[in-house]
């Protein structure tokens, strides 16, 4: 395959909403905005002045070799940690000043596992709908709904050190749902999960964006996955975003037989790495996050 090495016509890093002409609609303000965006660990900068914006609705992928700065970037949305520079509002909440409410309105899954072995999956998602503070007379209904609109009504029962690694990560997007946050935040969703499994988390994000409205942003190193599963990804490179756009916009840039793929490694000049159990996931998980 022949690459393209033109970098005059690389995608802006950021979002717009085209219209016909004439037209003059009224512009939904991004649900996820980001403007300069920076921290600092000591004498490394792991997020660079990064501006990106995601619209309401869009399931959006960042991607990036390890120490790209995605997770970094994923804990600052999430009020995990705080900005050394810049800022970012989350369905319309500033990250510093409004940490609260944005807590209130996001869901986040990330690479270690939230979910308790020792209890089954009924009682997993009853124990997060107390700390979300969802109202006693509510909390039956949401967690039933969360177990059908994941598939896991007939293992609620069931203790979750048995459950498969796709059921727990099913568990833990039904945990972060009960809520009914406006964004969902996911880190490396299917990390270690076997490719039935991967298929099976990835139509039930489809069903929560589609059915719900939600907003989700997710780091992966899948390509396949930021293929099949994003409408727009954004590639990371020492804390920047270099390339932003849909799969297939990206892909016709670097040439006429590009995958994704040869995106990655074009943009970001880096190598992709790529389940089981309880244990195993647990495993995974920690290592990755030890990598990010």
């Amino acid at each position: 395959m022949v690459i393209n090495r033109d970098h005059e016509n690389k995608p802006e890093a950021s979002l717009s909403t085209s219209t016909s002409a004439g037209e003059n609609p009224p512009v939904a303000a991004p649900t996820v905005e980001m403007l300069g965006l920076t921290r600092h660990f000591g004498a490394t900068t792991a997020v660079n002045a990064l501006s990106l914006a995601v619209p309401n609705g869009c399931i959006f992928g960042l991607l990036g070799p390890n120490g790209a700065g995605k997770t970094t970037t994923i804990k600052m949305l999430t009020t995990v940690l705080p900005p050394s520079a810049g800022t970012a509002k989350v369905a319309g909440f500033d990250i510093v000043r409004d940490a609260v409410d944005v807590r209130r309105n996001i869901g986040y899954v990330s690479q270690m596992i939230s979910a308790d072995g020792a209890l089954t999956g009924y009682e997993n998602l009853l124990l997060f709908a107390r700390l979300y503070g969802i109202e006693r007379r509510l909390r039956r209904g949401r967690v039933a709904e969360a177990l059908r609109f994941m598939a896991l009504e007939d293992a609620a029962n069931t203790l979750v050190r048995n459950y498969s690694g796709g059921m727990i990560r099913r568990l833990e997007i039904a945990e972060s749902m009960l809520h009914h946050p406006k964004v969902l935040f996911l880190d490396e969703p299917t990390v270690g999960l076997d490719p039935v499994a991967r298929h099976a988390v990835w139509d039930h994000l489809r069903g929560l964006r589609n059915d719900f409205g939600t907003t989700i942003l997710m780091t992966t190193h899948d390509m396949e996955e930021a293929d099949e599963l994003c409408e727009t990804i954004a590639i990371m490179h020492l804390g920047q975003a270099v390339a932003i756009g849909s799969p297939s916009a990206l892909k016709v840039q670097v040439g006429p037989d590009a995958d994704l793929d040869d995106v990655f490694v074009y943009f970001a000049g880096g190598s992709i790495e790529h389940g089981g159990g309880y244990t195993e996931t647990a495993q995974i998980r920690r290592t990755a996050r030890r990598l990010g």
